[in-house]
């Protein structure tokens, strides 16, 4: 169905992506084929050559996977999307096709780990160089730009800090020294901010989170503000082979319907536990953009239309502390991961770092009794009880 742009995101949820199929299903169908047979040799010469449109292989493009891509395009208010096999491999897409030895990188230092590890283990050994900065302070990115510098990339709300960089600002100063903005947008989803109206030029998901919502897939997405990016990524997706599954492409298109509907629990959850967390004697900081503490709230008033379900907060007593508090949890659940339904709980100190040594996690800002909370969509009172009676074993 035609789409149209000034369709709320509710609506855009439940609607984005879907085309028209042979039996007029409601519900897109799966075309779980590697391939798809022409008509006759005219027709396949006709699809190689770009001079008719329709499906050759699924590496290179299948309906399912292409009803997704438009679905989240839509939603984002980008030109078209690229599904991914995984959020990193929807990254490494965008390296790969935009960078090359010599180049230069400008990356938050508050990022997906995984993020830092492939520019810095695998980028770098093909020449590219990256400046890691606090991308919340415009002047540190200005100051990390050089003539180079093709990427400025970030991530906001940043992780797990969840510190927040301005987006129309860093667009400005990358644009101003011919670089692109590419912008991870996972914490917050198309939903909550939509930084192509902000002036990014590349946005990223890891699909796995808030847009699929239910801990089930691992998928990513890239998505492009016009025809000659998307013809690039397009080919380096095709080559490097990072794509998605028509299954995997189906689930997460079906957990885009509720999107919206989530995020509105998500954001009112998170508000609640993050004020109620604020106020408790075992925990010593609360960082949660919807709190007037946040150092940039007021940008993330200005930049989101909600604050999202992410929370970090600092317990009492350290890695003892933190490991109290995730051994006593009985609602929320002791996993890695975050967006979906259920609330995830992690303690980065004695679980995902704890092999890193101390003086690098705490230059990454992952003090001893730092805690990550991905609020689900349950009931707010019963996660506070859960949350307080564990705060009450440290």
């Amino acid at each position: 169905m035609s789409m149209d742009k000034n369709y709320s995101d509710a609506t855009k949820s439940v609607h984005a992506g879907m085309m028209e199929n042979e039996h007029l299903a409601v519900v897109p169908p799966i075309y779980q084929t590697s391939t798809f047979k022409f008509r006759d040799a005219e027709h396949g010469a006709a699809l190689f050559a770009g001079q008719e449109e329709g499906f050759i292989y699924t590496r290179m493009g299948n309906p399912t996977i292409q009803g997704l891509e438009n679905a989240v395009a839509q939603l984002e208010n980008g030109h078209k999307g690229l599904a991914c096999g995984s959020g990193m491999a929807a990254i490494q897409t965008v390296f790969s096709a935009y960078l090359k030895q010599g180049d230069h990188v400008v990356c938050s230092e508050a990022v997906y780990g995984p993020t830092t590890t492939l520019l810095e283990q695998i980028f770098a050994k093909f020449g590219v160089e990256t400046t890691f900065v606090d991308t919340s302070n415009l002047q540190a990115i200005e100051r990390a730009i050089k003539p180079q510098t093709r990427i400025v990339y970030v991530e906001t709300p940043g992780n797990p800090t969840l510190c927040i960089t301005d987006i129309k600002g860093a667009a400005e100063l990358a644009h101003q020294n011919g670089a692109l903005l590419v912008v991870d947008n996972t914490f917050s989803s198309p939903v909550l901010q939509k930084p192509f109206l902000l002036g990014a030029d590349i946005v990223v998901h890891s699909m796995t989170k808030f847009l699929n919502g239910h801990a089930d897939v691992v998928a990513g997405m890239i998505v492009t503000k016009n025809e000659e990016q998307f013809k690039l990524l397009r080919k380096t997706l095709n080559l490097l082979g990072g794509v998605i599954g028509p299954m995997n492409a189906f689930l997460v298109h079906r957990g885009i319907k509720s999107l919206a509907m989530r995020m509105e629990r998500h954001c009112a959850n998170a508000q609640k536990i993050a004020e109620f967390l604020e106020k408790h004697p075992k925990v010593k900081q609360v960082v949660y953009p919807g709190l007037p503490s946040h150092p940039q709230h007021e940008l993330a008033k200005r930049q989101m239309s909600g604050f999202g379900g992410m929370i970090s907060f600092e317990v009492q007593g350290g890695i003892e502390g933190g490991k109290a508090l995730m051994n006593n949890v009985k609602l929320c659940q002791l996993a890695v991961s975050l967006g979906g339904v259920e609330t995830l709980i992690q303690h980065p100190a004695s679980m995902t770092h704890a092999i890193m040594p101390r003086e690098a996690r705490l230059k990454a800002h992952i003090t001893d009794g730092l805690v990550r909370l991905s609020v689900g969509v349950e009931d707010a009172d019963e996660l506070i009880a859960d949350l307080d009676q564990a705060l009450n074993t440290i």
